[in-house]
């Protein structure tokens, strides 16, 4: 009720300030609600004057746009008659440079040769002194051969020599070492014969002298044992009688031990083998999760593959995206038309947007295409003007646009003969995939260049087609007419022909990765899945296996003791049976005994006299086989010392010799070598010289053809300077039209933008009224009023108006809805506030009524424990009494208890002054005095009877055991007061090192029980 009453509270708190900052709203909405109504007005009248305006506008905009149209059509036509002029121009002087290309073609092979003459015959040159120079190097090697084969020979000799001394002296040296073999071994077998009798002599001294002491004793036993005999005999016959009785008392407990075994081990047994049914169990789940952790190992291994592999071309899609969206590569100007991309329709894209190709073509096709991949195809020449002027007034650089319009029948080498020439692939616009509707762009820029496989493929084609055809190689080396060639190391960085292909290539790697991804990540969730209801699995089986290894253990400590049992009453039965035999045959045994002690007497005093002549003639013996020992031992370490320094001095021999054979065997080896060099060396030097003789005639024969060439070639340059007469004066006869087309050109392109100006200003007329009011021309036209036809004054009344409208400053249009629903609200939360106001005082007024009884029920169980608790601390301690008091002046709710006892022989005090085994045996008083006003089924102790004394521990157990009449106690204890009242005990044992079991003793007897 408390929680609730503060919840109230709350909520009409919160709610009575929501209140007040809604009135508070409520005089600013109602001043925007009448300024919303006055801006309405004024904007109502606003539109009509507006509509008016515009069309009595747009009727005289009209007229003047037909009036532009008119010249602009007049001034096209004029433009169109120049440039077909310009064009057949145009015609005449490329035909006058396709005949100068022809020449320079023909100008530029008899150059090749020229140039290819003297570089042959420089290089014959140069070869001829290369080879003199390796031949003067072969002879030089020849000699040095020479002078190394004859010390190879000396050194070859003089090992051979030394090899024959060693094997001489190691065959006379392993003759020494076993005849000294041979003397050691008869040595060493002397010397271990001598060793051998001299420790058999010895072992037979001891034997003889061990036994005249054993007959020594043996006639002092059998005196003792001769005066015993007869008390024994005695003794003997009354504990035959007492086994008797005991032996008939012993067999019946034996039988009933022996039925309690059969009956437990049977039960044993079975709980045997469903523990290893449920270890069988557990094995299979544990090899299941581990045949689930190997798959998710695999499976994460992929997976994290799958994200690398996946981050790795994202990364480098959303690189590349980037650029391509950035048009990073491009030059300035080309990225500032591309921004207007947006807005104006008219840009189609750039060339490299719109050319692709497959990736072994896209070296050769950029660097065919050249500057002109970064070219802007427009769909006409308007929108390339538009551009135009935008960079120019932004002064954002130049651009190359290829208007659509104004491409046509644009030329292609397709037939051409140099088409069929070895390694050439085709034109490059064959090679290409244009975009929609740009077919002509790919010709116009790359019909007329061909695409070949290799360097020297393009070589031969470029003389055969009299190097007039632009060639380009597939790694990039351009091929010019005329002759020119580019070419070296080509960095691509930018690759604007192939990001269209990059990006397409990592957008389908990427979405492939990410379906691995996800698949790899379905596996893995539906094996942990598995691998969690295995595990589940193996819990429960595991539980189940310890309740039984529980229930074993019980049963084999029952075993025991009762096999203990079976035991200790078997021993006593056979103990008591062989005890019987051993009266019954120690009493016959006794009078033999007596009889044969005299003859033992008489026989070991002759056998003493024997052993004692045998001992001293062994001494005598013993004495000469030492001396032998000490002969042979000294004649055996002087053979084996001559031994070991023949073996050494033979092994250092043998080295020597292994050491020699090497070195020769090397000798050999570089002697053969050197032999096999020099005849290499006389066999290059022939070859050599008859290379010689024919470069030299080779050098004649190329002079010739290099001056007939150079007359070739003169011949040639006369005809080009021709050709290049002709093609000036019809250079001059464009230039003039081309001024006539300029002049056109300005004009239309005037007459154009002051259309365009026109027609963008009624189309931003036409957009005001849309953007303002909604309305298009033709609903404008139905609210015509026919009335104002002023213009002058319709414009001056609009200024008048929208300053009228502007002195109003901000205007909240929907403050009058927003009032309307303000009010709404706060009526809403109005009645709320009234309604938790009634009721917060009803739960005040129940609050103070639960208040009133908990005092009451406080004050009377509290008087009950002070009752029990003085009965209990009376019981527990043996006498004296404790008292249980509330704190005075303070309310009895929140007032602190003062607990006093008075332990027996002892003054009345706090309990924080008694001692602390007291103070816990108080304490332990207080918590069974409010255990037994209101017992609970259940109670678990934690060693709360630690600091108590024996004696006290005593009193606590039996106070502890007279409350199981109605409450369960479970203590967990380490004193043995505690553990002998128990009923039962279970405790934790470690029968096998790292493996804990539960034991469990039940104390309850059956006569307990009855």
């Amino acid at each position: 009720t408390l929680k609730r009453l503060e919840s109230e509270r709350d909520n009409l708190t919160r709610l009575t300030d929501i209140v007040g900052e809604l009135e508070k709203q409520i005089p600013s909405l109602e001043r925007q609600q009448e300024k919303a109504r006055e801006y309405l007005k004024r904007r109502d009248a606003l539109k009509r004057l507006d509509i008016n305006a515009f069309l009595i506008e747009n009727e005289k905009s009209t007229g003047q746009l037909e009036e532009l149209i008119s010249r602009e059509t007049t001034a096209a036509s004029d433009l169109e008659d120049a440039k077909t002029r310009s064009e057949a121009l145009r015609q005449r002087i490329e035909k006058l440079q396709e005949s100068r290309r022809e020449l320079d073609s023909r100008m530029e092979s008899v150059r090749s040769r020229i140039t290819d003459a003297s570089i042959v015959h420089g290089r014959i040159e140069g070869d001829i002194k290369v080879l003199e120079e390796q031949i003067r190097s072969a002879q030089q090697r020849t000699r040095r051969q020479a002078e190394r084969e004859k010390i190879l020979n000396a050194d070859i000799a003089e090992r051979t020599a030394q090899e024959a001394v060693l094997t001489r002296e190691i065959h006379a040296a392993q003759e020494i070492f076993n005849s000294l073999q041979t003397s050691h071994a008869e040595a060493k077998e002397a010397a271990e014969l001598s060793s051998g009798d001299v420790e058999r002599l010895r072992e037979e001294l001891e034997e003889k002298r061990a036994g005249i002491l054993e007959e020594m004793e043996r006639r002092a036993t059998v005196k003792s044992r001769l005066a015993s005999l007869q008390t024994l005999q005695t003794q003997e016959n009354t504990r035959r009688e007492e086994v008797e009785r005991e032996l008939s008392f012993v067999s019946g407990e034996q039988t009933q031990a022996d039925d309690a075994i059969v009956s437990l081990k049977e039960e044993f047994r079975q709980v045997g083998a469903e523990i290893r049914s449920f270890q069988d169990g557990q094995k299979d789940i544990e090899a299941q999760i581990a045949a689930h952790k190997t798959s998710l190992g695999d499976a994460d291994a992929l997976l994290q593959r799958a994200q690398f592999s996946w981050h790795q071309e994202k990364s480098k899609l959303d690189a590349i995206m980037n650029l391509a969206e950035r048009y990073e590569g491009f030059g300035g100007s080309v990225k500032r038309v591309m921004q207007e991309r947006s807005r104006e329709q008219g840009i189609i894209g750039t060339v490299a947007d719109l050319i692709s190709t497959d990736k072994k073509y896209e070296t050769a096709i950029e660097v065919a295409l050249g500057g002109s991949i970064q070219n802007i195809v427009t769909k006409d020449e308007d929108t390339a003007r538009r551009m135009i002027e935008i960079l120019k007034r932004e002064k954002a650089g130049r651009a190359t646009f290829l208007p659509l319009s104004g491409i046509r029948d644009a030329r292609s080498l397709a037939g051409h003969k140099v088409l069929g020439e070895e390694g050439v692939i085709g034109t490059a616009d064959s090679l290409v995939r244009p975009a929609a509707g740009c077919g002509d762009v790919a010709v116009s820029l790359l019909g007329r260049t061909v695409i070949v496989d290799t360097f020297d493929h393009a070589v031969s084609a470029s003389r055969r087609s009299g190097h007039g055809v632009r060639m380009v190689t597939l790694e990039g080396e351009l091929f010019a007419p005329g002759g020119a060639i580019s070419g070296g190391s080509y960095r691509n960085a930018s690759n604007l022909l192939g990001r269209r292909r990059e990006i397409e290539e990592l957008t389908a790697s990427t979405r492939r990765f990410k379906e691995e991804m996800e698949k790899q990540e379905k596996a893995i969730e539906e094996t942990k899945e598995s691998r969690n209801v295995l595990r589940r699995k193996l819990d429960e089986n595991k539980r189940a296996l310890q309740e039984h290894f529980i229930r074993q253990n019980t049963l084999r400590v029952r075993i025991q003791q009762e096999e203990e049992k079976l035991r200790e009453t078997t021993g006593s039965v056979e103990s008591l049976r062989q005890e019987l035999r051993a009266l019954t045959e120690r009493a016959r045994q006794t009078a033999e005994q007596q009889e044969a002690a005299a003859q033992d007497l008489t026989a070991s005093e002759k056998k003493e006299e024997e052993l004692s002549a045998a001992a001293a003639e062994l001494q005598e013996k013993l004495a000469r086989r030492q001396e032998d020992e000490e002969r042979d031992s000294s004649a055996l370490s002087a053979l084996e010392l001559e031994r070991s320094r023949t073996e050494q001095s033979l092994r250092f021999q043998q080295q020597n010799a292994d050491r020699i054979g090497r070195e020769l065997e090397g000798l050999r080896t570089q002697l053969q070598q050197l032999l096999e060099s020099a005849e290499n060396d006389r066999r290059e030097i022939r070859e050599k010289n008859e290379k010689i003789q024919s470069l030299t005639q080779e050098a004649a024969d190329s002079d010739h053809i290099k001056v007939e060439e150079e007359e070739e070639l003169q011949a040639l340059r006369q005809e080009n300077e021709e050709l290049l007469s002709k093609q000036d004066d019809a250079s001059r006869d464009r230039e003039s039209t081309a001024e006539v087309i300029a002049g056109l050109d300005k004009e239309v392109f005037r007459l154009t933008s002051r259309r365009e100006r026109l027609e963008e200003s009624i189309e931003q007329k036409a957009a005001y009224m849309w953007e303002e009011y909604e309305i298009t021309i033709a609903d404008a036209a139905a609210q015509r009023d026919e009335t104002l036809t002023d213009l002058t004054a319709m414009k001056k009344e609009i200024a008048d108006l929208r300053g009228q409208i502007k002195a109003l400053g901000n205007v909240n249009v929907g403050a009058i809805d927003e009032y309307r629903e303000l009010m709404e609200r706060y009526s809403f939360l109005k009645g709320q506030v009234d309604d938790l106001t009634e009721a917060a005082a009803s739960l005040e007024k129940i609050v103070a009524e639960l208040d009133d009884a908990m005092r009451r029920q406080f004050r009377e169980q509290f008087a009950d424990i002070q009752k029990a608790y003085d009965a209990v601390f009376r019981e527990l301690f043996g006498g004296g009494g404790g008292k249980l008091e509330l704190m005075e002046d303070v309310d009895i709710l929140e007032a602190g208890v003062r607990v006093i006892a008075q332990p027996p022989g002892k003054k009345l005090q706090n309990m924080m002054q008694l001692s602390g085994g007291e103070k816990a045996l108080t304490a332990i008083a207080l918590l069974f005095a409010i255990q037994s006003l209101k017992p609970s089924p259940f109670c678990l102790l934690d060693e709360i009877e630690a600091a108590l004394d024996e004696s006290n521990v005593g009193r606590f157990a039996q106070y502890l055991h007279k409350l199981t009449e109605r409450t369960q106690f479970i203590v967990i204890t380490h004193r043995r007061g505690t553990m002998e009242q128990a009923d039962r005990l279970y405790g934790i044992t470690m029968q096998e090192k790292g493996v804990s079991a539960m034991v469990s003793v039940d104390l309850i007897s059956d006569d307990d029980i009855s």
